[in-house]
């Protein structure tokens, strides 16, 4: 058995590095983290100074016992955990669960797995840094904190299933702001002039010389007026100004900008490129992936020389020594670089190759000259309008520097945007001859949407959040069981515009051309449900929506960090006035719903309005005040791509085009309807299928119906059974269930749905009963109500509404304390909360209504889960 004990977090970094150490050293890997806070209630306790309770994940049990078992076996443990305060933190579990003394606990680090990085670290150890481990626990905490209590309210006030946390609200916020300054803006046009002229290269061949008017049009009237005062015109060379430029290169890549730059030239998403990067980083071939820095070490500067050098000439390098902002005390401290700047090829693996040469090519740019260009630029008089002149422009390429390897993208998609190229032979006082001008109608356009790059870099320059959390930040908010956020591509919309030409005869024409305008390939767009819970949390939680302070408690664990400010004291300033603001929001809030009316039903003279429900946005026929007693509004979903705030009063009246009748199948009626739980296909009067998202009600054919119908009937058919009832299976818009005597059983991610075996389904059906076994104190029946455990503690059920237990002596009711009350006193706390709840309300006569000549569609029963 080796002496020597070293822990990392990763199987493949363990590989790496146990090659390195040799016979001495046995490498293990911890898996990541092997412990976390409790993910039930109490997994801080407020009032002992936020004190955490950490719990060993189960899925960590076996591999906490193996390093146990190792630990025993072993002279000396060493941890080599990442460089960053995620890695600090995994090593300080690692000694409370190993029982390591973290006081002489050897702890090295280093940026990159290579053979002189690891044996500099073995000779260079330190112990665990508890600064840093305090500023990932307040970090961790203080999200936990925020993000139980937000979701809570969020579950009470919006709907169920929806989170929020102190990073990821506030991305979200970011691009809801965008989606309503897209949504609000108003398209100004102008007329831009452009000209064509006839002239010779050096060649003597005939060559069309292009040249602009630098000022706009406002109207058309403008562009025909100038047009006119041109065709008499003679256009000369007034003045050839050439001047050199010099480009330089960006600095080598940090996390935000390595994602920036893996979205617009690879495709890559966020979480794509970080996990490719990381299984770079684990086989030594890049150093770690999560930095701010843009330095680079003296032993890689002199390396890259050597290659620069080697490949292009010693013409090409001009060593650099990039200064960017301070890292601060999370991050690594220098940029991602290959490991072996003379190693081009590191893996077969596409996407790892493809990540590792961009790495690569910026690696080497950053250290190679300036690229020298020179422009040229015309400027064309015009003799009948004098204050007015035409301007070409043009580069030459004099040395390619940095350009011979790398050209950095932008996230800009400027359509005006024209590659410059090289002028033909011009002098000052020569007459052009005129072959075209144009006056094009253009209009003003809106800021883009955010892609996933965008997103980083401004979530990067407002100081929000780390490198380490760009990634799970993004992938948060797009997750679609939230609905805040989606990445889409969609097509433009047809627009028309004016064209006025001046040709070489003198003679203007005016035609009206189309183009396709607002075309998108993924881009993030804000949600109706994105919108609202932005708005809810903006208008009740101010503090934590700002930007300003969000970056503010990112820099407060930069100070903890460097031990200049005790944790919990930072966590008990912030925490007390957040949790008041959670109470008084739970308590006086309104639900938002965002109504909006657009106009009235031609047939009922009722109102037409957007709301949104639990259950996601709708168009209603109906409002409250207009409905009778038990009567429920008519509903209508919207379909992909339309909004609450856009949605027009004649796009709303289309989405009651259903019920549809598809004939009959075995011998009952087939119907496509909506109902407030989404589109289906119904058989008979009890037969419902969900219609998978983004496939329209209104073009399904019958074919497509009976194949719904069809694969409903296999999905529900038993596929055994547990106490003599039998179990079925179901995916539902909450993932993939079991349903058994009546109850719906959610499956894990953590099994395989598709070969779950009869014994886990057993399992997950005992969970589930237990679970419901413990859900009620009381349950009276017959009256409609029960007291139920809850995430706040017992609430009173009445028929469908949630009533409040009061205080008693100041205290909360405890669910010992609700065991005690009889019905009566659970009835007289409903009468306090709704007068006259259990008195009998007298029939109202019915309302004649009049004939309409179409038959209600049957309301869609609750989807199953």
């Amino acid at each position: 058995m080796p002496k020597n004990l070293l822990i990392v977090e990763s199987p493949a970094k363990a590989k790496t590095i146990e090659k390195i150490l040799g016979k001495d050293f046995i490498v293990k890997s911890s898996f990541g983290h092997v412990r976390d806070l409790d993910k039930r209630g109490g997994a801080v306790d407020i009032e002992n100074n936020f004190e955490p309770k950490y719990v060993i994940s189960p899925e960590k049990q076996k591999v906490v016992r193996e390093l146990k078992d190792l630990t025993k076996k072993s002279d000396e443990v060493w941890l080599a955990t990442d460089e960053d305060r995620e890695g600090e933190a995994i090593s300080w579990h690692l000694c409370q669960v190993l029982g390591l003394d973290e006081k002489h606990t050897k702890r090295i680090v280093f940026r990159e797995i290579t053979k002189p990085a690891i044996q500099k670290a073995v000779t260079q150890p330190r112990t665990v840094d508890l600064n840093v481990v305090n500023a990932q626990q307040a970090r961790r905490i203080l999200d936990r904190l925020v993000g139980y209590e937000l979701s809570g309210v969020l579950w009470k006030k919006v709907r169920g299933k929806l989170s929020a946390g102190r990073v990821q609200s506030v991305a979200v916020k970011l691009l809801v702001e965008r989606e309503r300054e897209i949504i609000n803006f108003d398209p100004s046009p102008f007329f831009r002039v452009n000209a064509l002229f006839d002239v010779k290269n050096e060649q003597g061949k005939a060559v069309k010389l292009k040249a602009e008017n630098p000022s706009r049009f406002n109207d058309e009237k403008g562009a025909q007026q100038f047009l006119e005062q041109c065709r008499e015109a003679a256009f000369e060379i007034t003045d050839i100004d050439v001047k050199p430029l010099k480009r330089r290169p960006t600095a080598p890549f940090t996390t935000s900008t390595l994602q920036q730059e893996a979205s617009r030239k690879l495709g890559f998403s966020v979480q794509r490129t970080m996990s490719v990067a990381q299984r770079l980083y684990e086989a030594g071939h890049i150093t770690y992936m999560r930095t701010d820095s843009v330095a680079l070490s003296e032993t890689a500067l002199k390396s890259i020389a050597q290659e620069i050098t080697h490949l292009y000439g010693s013409n090409y390098l001009k060593t650099r020594r990039y200064k960017g902002k301070s890292a601060g005390a999370q991050e690594a401290h220098e940029a991602i670089r290959p490991t072996y700047i003379n190693k081009q090829m590191a893996s077969s693996d596409r996407d790892e190759q493809r990540l590792y040469e961009l790495i690569w090519k910026r690696t080497i740019a950053s250290q190679m000259s300036d690229a020298e260009l020179e422009k040229t630029i015309v400027k064309v008089g015009i003799s009948t309008v004098p204050d007015a002149y035409l301007k070409a422009e043009g580069e030459v390429l004099k040395f390619d520097g940095f350009l011979k390897v790398y050209l950095e993208s932008t996230d800009d998609d400027d359509e005006e945007e024209e590659a410059k190229g090289m002028l033909p032979p011009l002098k000052v006082g020569q007459l052009l001859n005129l072959f075209e001008m144009t006056a094009i109608e253009r209009f003003t356009r809106p800021p883009a949407r955010y892609t996933e790059a965008a997103l980083v870099k401004k979530l990067e320059e407002l100081g929000i959040g780390r490198p380490s959390t760009y990634a799970p930040t993004i992938s948060k908010i797009m997750e679609p069981e939230r609905g805040y956020i989606t990445k889409e591509s969609r097509d433009g919309e047809e627009r028309k515009y004016t064209l006025l030409t001046l040709n070489k005869a003198g003679k203007i024409n005016s035609e009206v051309k189309t183009e396709v305008t607002g075309t998108v390939k993924n881009r993030l767009f804000a949600t109706d449900m994105g919108m609202t819970v932005s708005d809810f949390l903006s208008e009740h939680f101010k503090e934590i929506m700002d930007y300003g302070f969000t970056a503010d408690i990112e820099k407060q664990f930069d100070v903890i960090a460097e031990g200049q400010r005790e944790w919990t004291q930072m966590l008990a300033s912030f925490y007390k006035p957040f949790h008041e603001t959670v109470e008084e929001t739970i308590e006086n809030a309104e639900r938002p719903t965002r109504e909006r009316v657009l106009g009235k039903d031609p047939e009922t003279g009722r109102t037409v309005l957007t709301r949104m429900t639990r259950l996601g946005p709708v168009v209603q026929i109906g409002s409250p005040d207009e409905l009778e007693e038990d009567e429920k509004p008519k509903y209508g979903n919207l379909r992909p791509g339309q909004s609450m705030e856009t949605i027009t009063y004649e796009e709303a009246m289309k989405l009651f085009e259903l019920p549809r009748d598809m004939g009959e199948h075995e011998g009952e009626p087939v119907q496509i309807g909506v109902g407030r739980y989404g589109p289906y296909v119904r058989k008979g009067e009890n037969f419902f299928v969900s219609i998978p998202k983004g496939e329209d009600p209104l073009k399904i054919s019958r074919a497509r119906a009976l194949e719904l119908i069809n694969a409903k009937i296999k999905e529900d058919a038993p596929v055994g059974t547990y106490k003599g009832k039998p179990i079925t299976k179901g995916k539902g818009r909450f993932g993939p269930f079991l349903k058994w005597d009546g109850m719906f059983v959610n499956v894990p991610r953590k099994y395989d749905f598709d070969t779950i075996s009869l014994e886990e389904m057993h399992e997950l059906i005992e969970q589930k009963v237990q679970k419901e076994a413990n859900r009620y104190i009381h349950r009276w029946d017959d009256e409609k109500i029960s007291v139920e455990n809850g995430r706040w503690g017992p609430f009173i059920k009445f028929n469908k509404r949630n009533v409040k237990f009061p205080k008693v002596d100041g205290e909360k009711v405890t669910p010992e304390m609700a065991k005690e009350m009889t019905l009566e006193d659970v009835k007289k706390i409903i009468e306090a909360e709704i007068p006259d709840a259990f008195k009998k309300k007298k029939k109202a006569p019915a309302k004649k209504k009049p004939a309409t000549g179409k038959k209600k569609a049957p309301a869609k029963p609750k989807a199953k889960k």
